[in-house]
């Protein structure tokens, strides 16, 4: 990079530091530390949570993810925002969770099922889940860096030979948890609200770069519509044969969402609401809050995509704009993949000027065959590189490696390739900020979780604050350890999202049963609760183990035995009803089942074992007590609550989710939510759409303006708006977070301990 983007990127990282010390004087106890003193308003928290939730991760995944199947899937998404909608404000789950007044899962769990061992099991499943699924970040983050920087694999320093990806990793988590010790949550939303203030311009400088040089009609359509039957880009009627990413993985993602809705209880900003009601109307703004960003992730994707595979950037002419042609970067990535896969120096000699012999490709839509996941511009690279390396387990297992970074990087490849001096600076600050909003976050989340649910609850005196604060501060330091051992050790090959799926998997794909029956059924009790942990989480780590041992040991082992062509029929069979969603059968890289499948899968066996386990030793549970209603409650106004009338005015009422409390303007950011994803979102460009298409199916043209306005034309108006609206709202909530942590009472006893007296509601 240029002088000037350094000076881009080390100028504000230096303010963000300063920012993290300074916060530091406002901690005077443990609840500043893990909730920001509870002084925290709407926009600060808003704010904050874009920054925390928009990784250098989920910007690569959602690259990889959109490069293999573009728009066409992405319309079924529609679908899945309403229902989260409509669960959040039914309050499914979340109203029963507050009725038990637990302050951790793990504290209903033992309650609810009655056993400390239980307890314990399911807190050391979810956080080891949790923590891997995390560590992830930083790993990923770091091979972007490397790739956009162009740094090399290893560097001398000293006279030794190190190698560059673990000083990067270091460097990343050192400077997280920089950010979490001096103030914890206070430092944490001041730093991510104003990486979030930066993050907005950016956001427009990136998305206006795209759209200028990249034409929708032009560049950008063509070679979308440039595929094969049912693997279409841009038609969601006609993406059948879309293997990974399909409409399948949406039914997963939907099941998932509902089965698992009360399986994550953290420790985050949830509670560091100025009162109940600023806390509502953060999450209520973050409807709004993405602006730019999301229209910035999809249009990377879409940038690398075109750039990649359009004939228009295969050659130095006039119709390429840019310095490097397609056909070199692939040259260039592929031999800096391989330069880090294969240790043998021969080796990766011989595998790279096979390389470099591929003859380039001049691709022309509507002369050459159209593109798939099977057969497409990448396919030359594969196919040669694996006849490279050889048929060995050793080498299935280096080309699974070289294809997930290969796809991986791609995206930092073509990006530090195409953006001009100005804009290289100010992408790398961005991913920065990202990686560090990010780590920060989730290291400080499971050091808090750890703390307060696997090590307050067997304290039996209460801590000081000085102790506390010096545990959380020690925890943090341990995880942060944790995620360096996991990011240098732990290899991922597959999809970012499959692995991140699977991961999650351990916990959730046994977890929904025991959360949502253990809050709604009497007849649940803990022999089903073991059996779903056994089944479902066993079966998730069951498919993780084969997943990552398969090219090396397992599928050598049926090879050995001759029963690779038996398995094969077998997969065939079972997968044939399904067919074209699910597609198995025996391939030698590549586990059959993919993550989602596993994760269905673990989810039906946990659902099922619990409920046969529970009948078979069936004793009904007394659910008033646990949800302190009836006899049980001590609440007179509660106890003589009126039910809900269930007549089309209530539940309009329950679905806007307006209370006295609303001002004007409350009023006006929930009814704007409420018409943009039920009305425009889910009637307007869903509904309609999907049942016009049913009975006359729209044409090329007509699909093309469709996601041109519903993907770029309103997310850009959106964007417009909420950039300043944001950027107004997030400075002024910053300052009154400083003044209000300045003058707020401490109670050193309100740090998350139930004393015995409390325990027993004396």
């Amino acid at each position: 990079m240029h002088w000037l983007d350094w000076c881009i990127v080390i100028i504000p990282l230096a303010v963000i530091l300063g920012m993290a010390f300074y916060s530091g004087k406002y901690v005077r106890g443990v609840v500043d530390f893990l909730a920001a003193g509870r002084v925290a308003g709407r926009y600060v928290i808003s704010v904050g949570d874009l920054t925390a939730g928009l990784s250098v991760i989920t910007l690569v995944a959602g690259s990889e993810q959109n490069y293999q199947t573009g728009y066409g899937i992405s319309f079924w998404n529609n679908i899945i925002a309403p229902v989260g909608i409509v669960l959040a404000l039914t309050g499914f789950c979340t109203y029963r969770w507050r009725q038990t007044r637990c302050l951790s899962k793990g504290q209903f769990i033992e309650l609810r099922y009655g056993s400390k061992a239980f307890r314990v099991v399911t807190a050391t499943v979810s956080t080891i889940s949790e923590m891997v699924t995390n560590a992830l970040g930083p790993a990923i983050a770091t091979n972007f860096f490397i790739y956009y920087l162009g740094l090399p694999h290893k560097i001398m320093i000293g006279g030794v030979s190190l190698p560059c990806y673990a000083i990067i990793v270091v460097m990343c988590l050192t400077l997280a948890l920089l950010i979490i010790w001096p103030a914890g949550r206070i430092s944490l939303l001041v730093t991510d609200c104003f990486q979030g203030l930066l993050s907005y311009p950016i956001f427009v400088m990136i998305v206006g770069f795209i759209l200028l040089k990249f034409s929708w009609n032009v560049d950008i359509s063509p070679i979308l519509w440039d595929r094969v039957p049912e693997q279409s880009f841009m038609n969601p009627y006609d993406v059948a044969q879309l293997r990974d990413f399909n409409v399948f993985a949406l039914v997963v993602t939907l099941t998932s969402s509902i089965l698992n809705r009360a399986s994550w209880i953290g420790n985050d900003t949830t509670n560091s609401g100025r009162t109940p009601h600023e806390q509502k109307m953060a999450g209520i703004l973050g409807s709004w809050r993405n602006g730019f960003s999301t229209l910035m992730m999809l249009l990377v994707a879409v940038l690398v995509y075109v750039f990649m595979n359009s004939g228009n950037f295969s050659e130095h002419d006039a119709s390429n704009r840019f310095r490097v042609t397609n056909n070199e970067l692939r040259q260039r990535l592929s031999e800096r993949v391989l330069d880090e896969v294969i240790e043998d120096r021969d080796r990766f000699a011989e595998v790279s000027s096979a390389v470099r012999a591929i003859p380039p490709v001049h691709h022309i839509v509507g002369q050459d065959k159209p593109l798939s996941q099977q057969e497409n511009l990448d396919t030359r690279y594969f196919k040669v590189v694996r006849e490279q390396l050889g048929d060995t387990p050793e080498a299935r297992r280096e080309f699974q490696q070289f294809r997930t970074l290969y796809q991986q990087q791609m995206m930092p490849m073509v990006l530090s390739n195409v953006l001009p001096i100005g804009m290289l600076g100010l992408f790398c600050l961005l991913m920065i900020m990202l990686l560090i909003s990010t780590d920060d976050s989730r290291i400080f989340n499971a050091a808090g979780c750890i703390v307060q649910d696997m090590i307050l609850p067997f304290i039996k005196t209460r801590l000081s604050p000085k102790k506390h604060l010096l545990l959380l501060r020690l925890t943090s330091l341990g995880v942060t350890l944790f995620f360096l051992v996991v990011a240098l050790f732990f290899s991922q090959l597959d999809y970012i999202n499959m692995f991140v799926t699977i991961m999650c998997a351990l916990w959730l794909g046994g977890a929904g049963p025991i959360m949502v029956f253990g809050l709604y059924s009497r007849f649940g009790n803990l022999t089903g609760a073991w059996c779903a942990i056994i089944f479902g989480s066993g079966s998730s780590l069951l498919g993780l183990i084969f997943q990552r041992n398969w090219a090396t040991l397992i599928y050598p082992w049926f090879e050995r035995n001759n029963w690779v062509s038996p398995m094969n029929d077998f997969l065939v069979a079972i997968s044939s009803p399904f067919d074209p969603w699910i597609q198995w059968s025996m391939d030698p890289v590549k586990f059959p089942i993919n993550s989602y499948e596993i994760f269905f899968i673990s989810m039906m066996l946990a659902v099922g074992s619990y409920i046969i386990g529970s009948y078979l030793t069936y004793k009904p549970y007394d659910l008033d007590k646990l949800l302190h209603r009836g006899k049980y409650c001590d609440n007179p106004e509660e106890a003589t609550q009126q039910k809900i009338s269930w007549n089309p005015v209530a539940i309009f009422r329950m679905l806007i989710g307006i209370t006295p409390e609303y001002t004007r303007g409350d009023k006006i950011i929930a009814w704007s939510v409420f018409c943009y994803t039920f009305i425009y979102q889910l009637i307007g460009t869903f509904v309609i759409v999907a049942i016009w298409n049913i009975f006359w199916p729209w044409p090329k043209e007509w699909w093309n303006n469709y996601f041109y306005v519903v993907s770029l034309f309103m997310p850009g108006i959106i964007g417009v708006i909420s950039t300043f609206w944001f950027l107004i709202g997030g400075a002024r909530d910053t300052v009154r977070l400083f003044k209000d942590l300045k003058k707020r009472v401490e109670n050193p006893n309100d740090n998350g301990q139930i004393s015995v007296v409390e325990s027993k509601g004396e």
